[in-house]
């Protein structure tokens, strides 16, 4: 089930918020238009132009990691686009450049940056948590930096999704529910789940996030009318959600659940399906097996075990994950990755005292797991900036890399290993340190951060390797087009990139 595209409802903004709206929705936006589509003109001057291949035009932006002030040519002038009007140049150039109408996604675009308008004005209302950890998870505005719309929540109404957004710094009570023992579905360890609350005689404990009880309303009235499914109250506690919206942290607990939500966000609907819960031990096994014989601190965050209804297997699952405290090094604190990318109030990237250090340690805590789990054991990590904790010490400088989401991971030879090298490149490379050096040139002018990568690669013996520091190109995810041509969510579609790696580069 899905809610159809519809603006999101606002109140009247300033120019000035409109402004910052649209500079937030367009970043992204024009990071895929850039990398997809455009065509760079030489010699245009001091800002870059790029002709539009399907209809001509030509467009140039101020560069950058988050490029901004698009315009377009005019006969005999620049004019300034707003994010709407970037949005119908998207669309014009996407329909003749593919010959296929992009179905919804204007709209989500365009709801991704009202949703941001909406989370900028909650945010100068509401205090961040205090939580080094919490607020890193909490911090992303922007969002995938290669995604058309990265905010957009569905197109529902502000008050069905704002009270659990992570970016307004939510934090909201679950709903416990009873399911009759009978129709009770399970795998794996689930016992943090009975923890929570008292079942009455006959039922089982079930956590449901309460936006997915919204959505779910109407399906789930007969489980209700007939007993089957009981309603049981909030719980006592309040949850955090964290970067992916359907994941929420419970700090006393220190307990990670993961949730469907039937709510297209990036590139799928966010639910919990029946073929990834069953292959989900399977994956998870081998990847705390892959861990296990690593040597510390690497740590993976396991997805232990989900507990659903039968009648609605995959729109109640939920999913327990490991805690953080269990995998910390003492006095560690663990930061997202994502966060690191787009900055938070105390982020240690933007104030180490030595960027070159901090970045040495930071691709030896993150660096080595991820080629170590795929080369000696098969596991292919989607170790993106989503996935990825790094842990600091009292100084700031990483101790420790924490990697999660079984879900997204791969094994070889399910997948061919040049089809989960290629994988593991774009999350590793492309996704993560790109992000995270461009972040530290942006803060730290002047360094350069890919020789301290090409020399922490090199330490290792992939064949692999050898031919990824001399390619002249790295895989880029083509998120624009696989959303714009209908592509499933999980079929990856990449296009070359040039590799900063090579030795005439990465000086």
């Amino acid at each position: 089930m899905t809610r159809a595209n519809k603006r999101v409802d606002l109140k009247p903004q300033t120019d000035a918020a409109a402004r910052h709206a649209d500079a937030y929705a367009s970043a992204p936006l024009l990071n895929c238009l850039l990398r997809e589509v455009a065509q760079p003109v030489p010699d245009a001057g001091d800002r870059p132009v790029y002709r539009l291949p399907g209809t001509g035009r030509l467009l140039r932006v101020r560069p950058g990691r988050r490029p901004s002030g698009p315009e377009v040519r005019t006969d005999d002038a620049w004019q300034r686009l707003t994010h709407a009007e970037l949005v119908e140049l998207v669309a014009d150039e996407l329909r003749a450049h593919t010959g296929l109408p992009g179905d919804d996604l204007p709209a989500e675009m365009l709801d991704s940056r009202d949703t941001v308008a909406v989370l900028l004005a909650a945010r100068a209302r509401t205090l961040a948590p205090e939580d080094p950890y919490l607020r890193s998870e909490q911090s992303l505005i922007t969002g995938h930096p290669h995604h058309p719309a990265p905010k957009a929540r569905g197109g529902g109404p502000v008050a069905a999704w704002l009270p659990y957004a992570p970016e307004a710094h939510a934090r909201f009570p679950l709903v416990l529910l009873g399911v009759r023992e009978d129709q009770v579905a399970e795998e794996g360890d689930t016992t943090a789940l009975d923890a929570l609350g008292t079942a009455p005689p006959g039922y089982r404990l079930l956590p449901a996030h309460p936006w997915q009880l919204d959505l779910l309303a109407r399906e789930l009235a007969p489980a209700f009318a007939d007993r089957r499914l009981l309603r049981l109250g909030p719980t006592g506690f309040a949850v955090r959600p964290t970067a992916a919206v359907r994941t929420v942290y419970e700090p006393d607990r220190d307990l990670f659940l993961k949730f469907s939500l039937d709510v297209r966000i990036t590139n799928d609907i966010r639910r919990l399906w029946r073929h990834d819960l069953e292959k989900l031990g399977r994956t998870d096994t081998a990847a705390r097996a892959a861990f296990a014989a690593m040597e510390p601190p690497a740590a993976w965050l396991s997805d232990r075990g989900y507990r659903t209804a039968a009648f609605a297997f995959e729109e109640l699952a939920v999913l327990v994950r490991d805690g953080l405290r269990g995998h910390l090094l003492p006095g560690a604190t663990p930061l997202l990755a994502a966060g690191l990318a787009e900055g938070f109030d105390g982020s240690p990237l933007a104030t180490a005292p030595d960027p070159g250090a901090w970045w040495a340690a930071y691709l030896r805590q993150v660096v080595p797991p991820a080629l170590t789990a795929f080369h000696d054991h098969g596991v292919v990590l989607e170790a993106h900036l989503q996935n990825t904790l790094v842990a600091v010490d009292a100084a700031g400088t990483p101790v420790q890399a924490l990697f999660r989401d079984a879900e997204g991971a791969k094994l070889l030879p399910e997948v061919t290993r040049e089809a989960g090298w290629e994988r593991l490149v774009y999350c590793l490379l492309v996704n993560h340190l790109t992000e995270i050096a461009g972040a530290l040139a942006e803060h730290h002018p002047g360094l350069d951060p890919w020789p301290a990568v090409r020399r922490e690669l090199s330490r290792h013996p992939l064949p692999e390797l050898p031919a990824l520091l001399t390619a002249p190109t790295l895989p880029g995810k083509t998120n624009l087009l696989l959303r714009w041509t209908g592509a499933d969510g999980a079929d990856a579609r990449y296009l070359p990139l040039p590799n900063p790696l090579r030795a005439d580069r990465a000086r």
